[in-house]
């Protein structure tokens, strides 16, 4: 199963687009950080990913503040033309601040 749930900060939001078929679309940068135990040691862990969002959810995600943890959930894509992945965002919900270990 490709799902994917991840807290995380925009870092980066590019101005509300429109597919070719009339589709609003929000591409994304997001920054994900914590600490995570592996193997008996505790691990910190950074990642930095693209994201993207389509339709409602586009204009909703569109309006987001920047720097704010938010959970997202999705899957992940090959970008195309490329190895690299894309976030697929379905649903996002705000995180408290208190969240220390968000995975």
């Amino acid at each position: 199963m490709n799902h994917l749930e991840l807290t995380a900060c925009i870092a980066e939001a590019s101005p509300l687009r429109y597919t070719p078929a009339g589709i609003p679309a929000a591409n994304f940068v997001l920054d994900h950080e914590s600490e995570i135990t592996e193997a008996g040691s505790t691990r910190q862990v950074k990642v930095t990913m693209k994201a993207v969002a389509f339709g409602t959810l586009a204009e909703q995600t569109s309006r987001l503040t920047l720097s704010k943890l938010f959970r997202f959930t999705g899957f992940l894509v090959n970008a195309r033309g490329s190895k690299s992945v894309v976030f697929h965002i379905q649903a996002f919900q705000p995180v408290s601040d208190q969240v220390l270990n968000p995975l």
